[in-house]
């Protein structure tokens, strides 16, 4: 069965603690007069049919977007799993499509790319690489995983990659737009994209 665009959700996940920088929000963060979160909605928006925003703090700012914003089922701040796992109970359509809040451009033919290698096999889910590194929280998900990744984090099990390694994945190819795929972990980071020099 080919999987249209019309059966993506897209998750914005904002929902960590921010530790790196000083706790953070960093989808909050300006960049050209902007918070990042506005930058991923507007490149997002015209990928997916539905945008939804996964944060567990600050809901009130990121409802000012008018989008669902759902926070993490799990308590004390699981990771990215938790956020995938609350996305994946909370949308409409059988896959989500995921991005981190810590960037500030996605390409536009994003979606379709995931889409199309995922078509392409018989994987269950699809994972960005940008030719050298595995880029986890880029990622074309089913919801019918819920029940496996709920029972991975019931293990007390946390990183994206082992999840993913139990299932059947395929990785997209999007070296040639890996700058994509910078983001901001740190202060430092912070200022060299201020500077543009990320």
């Amino acid at each position: 069965m080919i999987i249209t665009n019309e059966k993506l959700t897209g998750v914005i996940l904002a929902g960590g603690q921010g530790s790196r920088m000083g706790g953070v929000d960093k989808g909050l963060l300006e960049w050209q007069d902007r918070p990042l979160i506005e930058h991923l909605i507007a490149a997002l928006q015209p990928q997916v049919p539905t945008l939804i925003i996964n944060a567990n703090r600050n809901q009130a700012h990121y409802q000012r977007y008018d989008l669902a914003v759902i926070s993490d089922q799990h308590s004390d701040y699981q990771g990215p799993l938790a956020g995938l796992a609350a996305a994946l109970q909370a949308v409409q359509t059988p896959y989500i499509l995921t991005v981190p809040c810590d960037s500030f451009y996605v390409d536009p033919d994003f979606a379709a790319r995931m889409l199309q290698a995922l078509n392409q096999t018989d994987a269950e889910l699809a994972v960005a690489h940008d030719g050298i590194n595995l880029q986890p929280v880029y990622a074309l998900v089913p919801v019918n995983l819920l029940p496996s990744l709920e029972a991975f984090l019931a293990r007390g099990e946390r990183k994206l990659r082992a999840w993913y390694a139990e299932q059947q994945m395929i990785t997209v190819d999007c070296s040639d737009i890996a700058s994509m795929f910078q983001n901001i972990n740190t202060p430092a980071q912070y200022q060299a994209l201020q500077a543009g020099r990320l």
